[in-house]
């Protein structure tokens, strides 16, 4: 289940929510009990050490390539 974060403009807590996707926009009061609350936009962070493969090297001319289309000399 997503969890979503939130803030309260009465006290300026910030908290998070588990709830299903359908009720993401629904209001939350925050744990002190005031409902005026925002949903706040969460950044995603991601990581790894996987790498985008090479693209492929043009032979004799036409589509894809490092430049979109076209071969760098």
């Amino acid at each position: 289940m997503p969890r979503y974060e939130y803030r309260c403009r009465t006290c300026g807590d910030t908290f998070e929510l588990s709830r299903p996707m359908a009720e993401s926009a629904a209001p939350a009061a925050c744990p002190s009990g005031h409902d005026d609350t925002v949903k706040l936009l969460s950044t995603v962070a991601v990581a790894g050490s996987a790498s985008a493969p090479a693209p492929a090297p043009c032979a004799g001319g036409g589509g894809g390539g490092c430049c979109g289309g076209g071969c760098c000399g």
